[in-house]
């Protein structure tokens, strides 16, 4: 790993492109500068998709990171709530074609109190993104920032489409697609959220950036939260192992494993929780929430604990998890996807 380079004489992207090309971090400042050269379309797509490769290889530190999501959420959308809220987005670009586990857990999140601003997209890198089985459900996703803030108020729940709230971001969205492999702009996504939250948990796929996500999401405002890295590199946690953890409040980080089988959980393959297109993974979403036993259940009962944990909503595992079999077994988790699609069925855009 390169060392920080020395202060530039002049911000000149091409500079920067040069430190990148060399394996060099950037500091604060410069990323800065790259963040603007991004959103303002300096750069032609193939130096667009060579910065972000010379990222990638060279490791995404967490100042780097801070500096890249404070841009964009400075160019975002601005959403008037300014209440408590949680998100539990994950980063995507864990090719493991899982069902859209992270939303079914935003449902029963929501369920145990917590105001959830679940942050998303459609799919980048697998077969159905949460914007496209929240479609599918009859969810319509184009809310305006005043409608999300009255969902948010009113039912708990809000769907944030990312696209629409961050138009930056369609700067990139072309050379993701081609490049066709995850690059900071995954790691990026669940930490600009519009809405400031006051909590998280974040799954990713990398999980040698565990630490530096964590103090990055500190960085940025979050009181407290986790996040986590699952069993063969899941950006959600599964039964097939263990899930390592970083768990953090404000820049203080600790790091865990957790065994779900130390919890009661039976191990499974991650092959029995591959999902398929929006439709399928809809009618798996809804089957949970259902309580349906299954496979998939028990994945959301695991993230949904960690998530009452990570909020700080119960001070063990153990009470987490109780709390997420509760909530869908009442019905209540069941009853905030229907608020939420009668809700954005008022608002069609």
């Amino acid at each position: 790993m390169q060392n920080i380079v020395p202060e530039m004489s002049a911000q000149r992207l091409t500079e920067i492109q040069s430190y990148l090309f060399s394996g060099y971090h950037l500091n604060y400042q410069q990323m800065r500068v790259f963040a603007q050269g991004v959103l303002s379309g300096t750069y032609t797509d193939s130096q667009l998709g060579a910065a972000l490769m010379a990222l990638k290889n060279k490791g995404v530190t967490s100042e780097e990171l801070t500096a890249l999501a404070q841009v964009m959420q400075e160019h975002a959308v601005t959403i008037p709530y300014q209440g408590d809220a949680m998100d539990n987005c994950g980063t995507g670009g864990d090719h493991a074609n899982s069902f859209n586990i992270s939303t079914t857990t935003a449902f029963v999140l929501a369920a145990g109190g917590i105001t959830m601003a679940k942050h998303g997209n459609r799919s980048v890198s697998s077969r159905s993104g949460s914007a496209d089985v929240l479609t599918s459900l009859g969810i319509n996703i184009l809310a305006a920032p005043e409608q999300i803030a009255e969902m948010l108020s009113t039912i708990g729940i809000a769907f944030l489409f990312a696209p629409s709230l961050h138009p930056g971001m369609q700067a990139v969205m072309k050379v993701r697609q081609e490049l066709a492999t995850p690059t900071i702009f995954n790691l990026l996504g669940p930490l600009i959220n519009p809405v400031q939250l006051t909590t998280q948990l974040m799954g990713t796929y990398a999980g040698d950036t565990l630490a530096d996500t964590a103090q990055s999401l500190g960085a940025l405002g979050r009181k407290r939260g986790m996040v986590i890295h699952g069993h063969q590199g899941m950006d959600e946690a599964n039964l097939a192992g263990p899930v390592q953890i970083s768990s953090f409040q404000g820049t203080n980080v600790t790091q865990l494993v957790l065994d779900p089988t130390d919890y009661g959980f039976v191990s499974a393959p991650i092959q029995a929780i591959i999902g398929g297109d929006a439709s399928r993974n809809a009618v798996i979403l809804t089957e949970v929430l259902q309580n349906k036993p299954s496979v998939y259940l028990e994945t959301v009962v695991l993230n949904a604990g960690l998530g009452f944990y990570a909020n700080g909503t119960v001070n063990t595992f153990s009470a987490g998890f109780e709390m997420a079999r509760h909530c869908i077994a009442s019905g209540a988790a069941y009853d905030k996807l229907q608020a939420l699609i009668s809700a954005t069925n008022k608002h069609i855009v």
